[in-house]
């Protein structure tokens, strides 16, 4: 039986050395990141292609964190304040995050989901939930729990090499 993982242009897995699964796994991260981007508007019903990656993702941290302010913002993304601002403007400007000022210091900026934003992304959720569940129909549960896994490591490896690489800056490597 062959093995799941192969594919006709690539060698079996215990063929190959470093340097080959090196290469099928940059090759298969760059077909991830062109469908991704293919896709990433996607989803399933009236919801589809109508968010995209960074409005996404920061309604999803408002919704999960609670209001804050940009500079908390930017740090829990490992983005830039100026970048969370850009994005964070046609949020607003469609009523999907409420901007006020902070209690304490009416000079700092607070940003909230608003009950708007809050509809708008349970329905792209449910939208891409669907797709997920479409897109991995032949998966058993713990094939779905173990690409969750991985993605999530992966992810994290990538997040942290990241982060040590632009504190590091271009000198230190």
């Amino acid at each position: 039986m062959p093995n799941p993982s192969e594919s006709p242009s690539s060698p079996p897995l215990d063929e190959e050395g470093p340097t080959e699964l090196f290469e099928r796994l940059q090759h298969q991260v760059a077909l991830f990141a062109r469908r991704a981007e293919q896709t990433r508007l996607g989803g399933v019903g009236k919801a589809r292609n109508s968010m995209d990656r960074a409005a996404y993702l920061l309604l999803n941290r408002l919704d999960r964190e609670g209001p804050m302010g940009v500079k908390a913002l930017a740090e829990g993304m490992g983005i830039d304040s100026s970048t969370v601002t850009r994005q964070v403007a046609p949020l607003v400007d469609t009523g999907l995050v409420k901007r006020t000022s902070h209690p304490e210091d009416g000079r700092a900026v607070v940003l909230a989901l608003s009950p708007r934003g809050l509809g708008r992304l349970e329905e792209v959720r449910s939208s891409r939930k669907q797709l997920m569940a479409q897109v991995t129909e032949g998966w058993s549960e713990n094939e779905r729990e173990m690409f969750c896994d991985l993605l999530g490591r992966f992810n994290l490896a990538l997040s942290e090499w990241h982060a040590t690489t632009v504190q590091a800056g271009p000198a230190d490597e």
